[in-house]
């Protein structure tokens, strides 16, 4: 027989613990009503039973003392090895990336002279290291391999006997031509004077480079002594390098 018991207060009979209705008994709170124990001290049992969290917004994670939360929960979009958790709870593809394929290589041990008048690949047969891409010990080129943007550099070091002040240059060739950064061409020009019996310079030509994935890269040399100049054949004054550029 079911009955309503009005009280404003319970109170164990003895003791401080009161416990209300026996093992296996359901006690439910009706629609409406409101069991308030923000000042109370709550035990909840060791294994709490499935219910939303859709009002749980006070979490303090450092009380997690054991688990991991699934990554899907963290945010929306894929959580794999390649993509990290950005600040609007977003995975996103990771950023950054790697400066390959790149490589560096030196000149041809003999020592090769430099025609006057006439455009001269650089004979950079000596690859020091390379990673990714292609370089050609024979032909003297790189091919990257992996379209984007790279960054070129050469140097170059000439020495000269009674010559007179001259001019010389040095340019980048891209697939066996000369090469242009729009409508000017990926070169530098550098003038020497010669107040000497002998002559030694060295100079420098950088450039950022698009390449297709199959586009090859060359250096060559000019200048306009009207007899031949000497390179300087080791890899401190004259060396050919590029890198690609993480975009």
């Amino acid at each position: 027989m079911a009955s309503v018991l009005k009280v404003d207060k319970l109170d164990p009979q003895s003791g401080t613990a009161l416990e209300i209705g026996t093992s296996g008994d359901t006690i439910s709170v009706p629609s409406g009503a409101t069991l308030d124990i923000s000042s109370a001290t709550l035990t909840p049992p060791a294994t709490l039973p499935a219910s939303s969290g859709v009002n749980l917004t006070a979490l303090n994670a450092t009380n997690l003392g054991s688990g991991t939360v699934p990554t899907a929960r963290l945010g929306t979009g894929t959580a794999s090895s390649s993509t990290v958790l950005y600040g609007d709870q977003t995975y996103k593809a990771e950023p950054g990336g790697v400066n390959t394929p790149l490589f560096s290589a030196g000149p041809i041990a003999a020592i090769p002279y430099i025609s006057s008048g006439i455009w001269t690949k650089v004979p950079f047969s000596r690859e020091w290291w390379s990673e990714g891409g292609t370089y050609d010990t024979t032909n003297y080129r790189w091919t990257p391999g992996t379209a984007g943007k790279y960054f070129l550099m050469a140097w170059v070091g000439l020495y000269s006997y009674d010559a007179a002040d001259f001019y010389a240059q040095i340019q980048f060739y891209k697939n066996g031509a000369f090469s242009t950064g729009g409508t000017t061409s990926i070169g530098a020009t550098k003038y020497i004077e010669n107040d000497s019996s002998a002559v030694t310079t060295n100079f420098i030509n950088t450039a950022i480079v698009e390449d297709d994935g199959d586009d090859y890269w060359e250096c060559y040399i000019n200048q306009n002594t009207g007899s031949n100049v000497y390179l300087w054949n080791n890899g401190h004054h004259t060396n050919f390098m590029g890198f690609k550029l993480i975009e």
